[in-house]
C-alpha cells in the first residue's frame, strides 16, 4: 500500500489551467465518491484552493490512476500531465506537512491554508474516504503545523493574499481614504480584505454577494453597504477599486459590465483585483483603457518581499517538519510490517468467537459441560492449525525448507503429538 500526492499549483501552472480543475465546496463530496470508486484507491482527500488542486491518496498502484481521474475531470479540456507534480510515501508526507504549515504557499507562512487543509480532511471524512494511514497522516500534519507556528516566527505578522491585495491597492493610483472599494463575495478572503480596508480607513465600502443576507452580515460588521449581486451593474461605476473572490464557476464581471461602468466614470481609472480561482473577472478585460486588472498570479511579485523576510523562520519550520516526517514514516512502516500479525490476531479472535458461540449453543441444548468443553477445545485447535498445517505439508512436499525453519522459530517448544494428521486438518469440526 502506497501514499501518493498528485497536484497542480501556482508554481507549476497559470491560473487559466488551475481553474479548470478547481472544485467548489459543494462538488467535493460527489468528486470524492467517484475517486473512491477507482479500483486501486483505498483512501483519498481532495484539496482545492485558489492556488492548488491536490489529491492525497493511499493506493495499490503507482498512482497513475489518480492522474487519469483528474485529467478526465469534466471541465478540463487540457493536457495537464506536464503541469502535475507527484510525490510518494515519505515525499508525500513531507509535501502535506509543508502545505499545512504554509511553506508551499504563494504567501510564505500564510495562515489560511491550514484551515483549508482541515476543511478538505473533514469533507473526506464525511464522504467516507478516510479511515487509515492517510487519516493519521493528516492529523499528524495538523500537529506539525501547530508546533511550527508555536516554535518559530513563520506565522508572525501574518500576510494573506487579501492583505497583499489591499496593500497593492494602497500603492496604486487610488488613495483608500478617498476611494470607494467594492468587494464581491462573502467568504474568508473577502472578510480579511474588509478588515484590512477598514484598518486602512477606506472612505466607502460596498459589499456584493449572491446571497444578500451574507453581504448584509459582513457589511454590518465592517461599516459597509450591502448590495445584491444581481444589481451589481448599477453600482459598478462607483467603485475605484474592485476586489473579487467568489466560488462562482463562471465570471461574474464581463467586459461589457466594465465598459458600461467606465463610460459612466468618464474613464476615471479602475483597479480590479481578482483573487478567485476560477476567475471572477473575464480575461478579456485585461488591456482595456484605464482598467488595471490583477489576478492571484500577478500578486506573486508583490509577495516576494514577504518571502525574503521569513526565510529564517521557514528554515526552522523545515527542520521541525523533517523530524515529524521521519517519525510518521517510521510509524507507518512499522504498522505495515505488523499487518500479518494483525491478520493473525483477527483470525484467532474470529475462531474463538465462533467456537465459543457453538459451545454455548450445545450447553443450552443440554449437552454435558465436559462434552461441550471437549468440542470447544477440539474446534478451536482445528480452526487455528488448519491453514498452517496445510502450508507446512505443501512446503515439505515441495522441498521448501524456509517455511519449516520459520515454523521452528515460531514454535520452539512444540512437541510431537501422536494424533492422526487428518484430525488436525478437519477445520469444519
Amino acid at each position: 500500500m502506497k501514499l501518493h500526492v498528485l497536484g497542480i499549483n501556482h508554481q507549476t501552472a497559470p491560473v487559466a489551467l488551475r481553474e479548470t480543475v478547481a472544485f467548489a465546496q459543494e462538488a467535493l463530496r460527489p468528486a470524492l465518491l467517484t475517486l473512491r470508486d477507482v479500483p486501486s484507491v483505498r483512501e483519498a482527500v481532495l484539496l482545492s484552493t485558489c492556488n492548488r488542486t491536490e489529491i492525497y491518496a493511499q493506493t495499490e498502484d503507482d498512482g497513475q490512476s489518480l492522474a487519469h481521474w483528474l485529467t478526465t475531470h469534466p471541465r478540463t479540456g487540457h493536457d495537464l500531465e506536464a503541469y502535475f507534480y507527484r510525490h510518494r510515501d515519505a515525499q508525500a508526507v513531507r509535501h502535506l506537512f509543508r502545505v499545512a504549515t504554509g511553506l508551499d504557499s504563494l504567501v510564505l507562512g500564510e495562515p489560511q491554508i491550514l484551515g483549508q487543509v482541515k476543511q478538505a480532511w473533514a469533507a473526506s471524512r464525511d464522504a467516507g474516504t478516510l479511515g487509515g494511514p492517510l487519516d493519521r497522516m493528516f492529523q499528524q500534519a495538523f500537529a506539525t503545523a501547530k508546533r511550527a507556528r508555536t516554535d518559530t516566527r513563520i506565522g508572525a505578522n501574518p500576510v494573506s493574499v487579501a492583505s497583499t491585495a489591499v496593500r497593492l491597492a494602497q500603492e496604486s493610483f487610488a488613495r483608500l481614504d478617498e476611494s470607494t472599494v467594492l468587494l464581491i463575495g462573502a467568504g474568508e478572503t473577502i472578510e480579511l480584505a474588509a478588515r484590512h480596508l477598514v484598518e486602512a480607513r477606506v472612505q466607502r465600502l460596498l459589499i456584493a454577494n449572491r446571497t444578500l443576507a451574507h453581504a448584509q452580515d459582513l457589511a454590518s460588521r465592517h461599516g459597509g453597504i450591502a448590495l445584491p449581486l444581481a444589481g451589481l451593474e448599477h453600482h459598478l461605476d462607483e467603485a475605484d477599486v474592485v476586489i473579487s473572490a467568489t466560488a462562482s464557476r463562471e465570471p461574474v464581471l464581463l467586459r461589457r459590465h466594465i465598459e458600461h461602468a467606465m463610460t459612466k466614470r468618464r474613464h476615471r481609472p479602475m483597479l480590479l483585483l481578482d483573487l478567485a480561482v476560477p476567475r471572477d473577472i473575464a480575461a478579456d478585460v485585461a488591456g482595456m483603457r484605464d482598467v488595471f486588472l490583477y489576478t492571484v498570479d500577478d500578486l506573486e511579485r508583490s509577495i516576494e518581499n514577504n518571502r525574503r523576510s521569513r526565510r529564517e523562520a521557514a528554515e526552522q519550520a523545515e527542520a521541525i517538519i523533517e523530524f515529524q516526517v521521519a517519525r510518521f514514516v517510521e510509524h507507518f512502516a512499522a504498522s505495515t510490517r505488523q499487518q500479518p500479525l494483525l491478520r493473525l490476531r483477527a483470525h484467532g479472535d474470529t475462531a474463538r468467537i465462533d467456537a465459543l458461540a457453538k459451545a454455548r449453543q450445545q450447553l443450552a441444548a443440554g449437552v454435558p459441560a465436559e462434552q461441550a468443553l471437549e468440542f470447544l477445545a477440539h474446534t478451536l485447535t482445528n480452526r487455528l492449525l488448519h491453514a498452517p498445517t496445510v502450508a507446512l505439508r505443501e512446503a515439505a512436499l515441495s522441498g521448501d525448507g524456509e517455511l519449516n525453519r520459520a515454523a521452528e522459530r515460531l514454535f520452539p517448544n512444540a512437541t510431537t503429538v501422536i494424533r492422526p494428521v487428518n484430525d488436525v486438518d478437519d477445520a469444519s469440526a
